[in-house]
């Protein structure tokens, strides 16, 4: 599970014989969501002013859903095979599925025509390793050509990024050093453009307020009041 953004606050109930762990992320929302992972991790996406009894007791109202998300994702985890980075799989580049084609030959090379993915090696296992760096390289153009015009309307509130870093993370999608140094995780080159939008815009939201507080996220509505819709919708796209 790729961390969400927010105050977070851990907690649980029993619904019958089963133990729900889930995490309460409170942020400026007008309505609550439970979200559940193919790990089963469950958060509880609450607006700032609902009690923590208040929120349980949703929680067990939804119990018997969350738990058939659970036998599900048991279920798809069965039968979903690892990418085997082979001819016919398909693999996402910002927003949009494109088909693997694998061809053995010289020089290595990864090339996207139409909605096909052309990878030429010179061995089947240099696949996965020349599509991944080739996520890399497209992640380090577009992250930037993404981030630009946000960069100069944030400019208004004097701040500026020290610099943009892309690296693979496995516990978020972004982060903001105190020097000011952006770092993107590389899977978002797999997402759609508003959802690169709403983590760069995040992270910009941190150069001027350091912590999740109500002014954190009056700046974030403020400066993309959809941000909800997209941060939802990168957590499913890439769970």
């Amino acid at each position: 599970m790729l961390q969400s953004y927010g105050t977070m606050q851990s907690n649980s109930i029993t619904f019958g014989s089963t133990k729900i762990n889930f995490d309460i992320i409170r942020s400026i929302r007008k309505t609550l969501s439970i979200v559940v992972y193919p790990n089963k991790a469950t958060e509880v996406l609450s607006p700032m002013d609902i009690s923590e009894d208040d929120i349980k007791k949703s929680v067990f109202r939804r119990a018997p859903w969350i738990i058939k998300q659970y036998f599900f994702f048991d279920s798809l985890g069965k039968r979903t095979p690892k990418r085997k980075y082979i001819s016919g799989e398909s693999h996402l580049y910002l927003g949009r599925q494109y088909v693997l084609r694998v061809i053995i030959g010289k020089p290595n090379s990864v090339k996207y025509k139409g909605r096909c993915f052309e990878i030429v090696c010179s061995k089947k296992n240099k696949a996965k390793e020349l599509m991944n760096e080739w996520y890399k390289e497209r992640a380090k153009v577009k992250f930037s050509e993404i981030a630009e015009p946000i960069i100069q309307r944030f400019a208004k509130y004097k701040v500026e990024p020290f610099s943009i870093y892309i690296q693979e993370m496995s516990s978020r999608w972004g982060s903001c050093t105190n020097k000011g140094k952006i770092i993107l995780n590389t899977e978002l080159i797999k997402a759609p453009r508003p959802c690169i939008e709403y983590v760069i815009t995040h992270e910009l939201c941190h150069l001027v307020c350091r912590n999740h507080n109500k002014d954190f996220f009056k700046l974030l509505q403020k400066e993309m009041p959809d941000w909800e819709k997209w941060k939802d919708k990168l957590e499913v796209f890439l769970m």
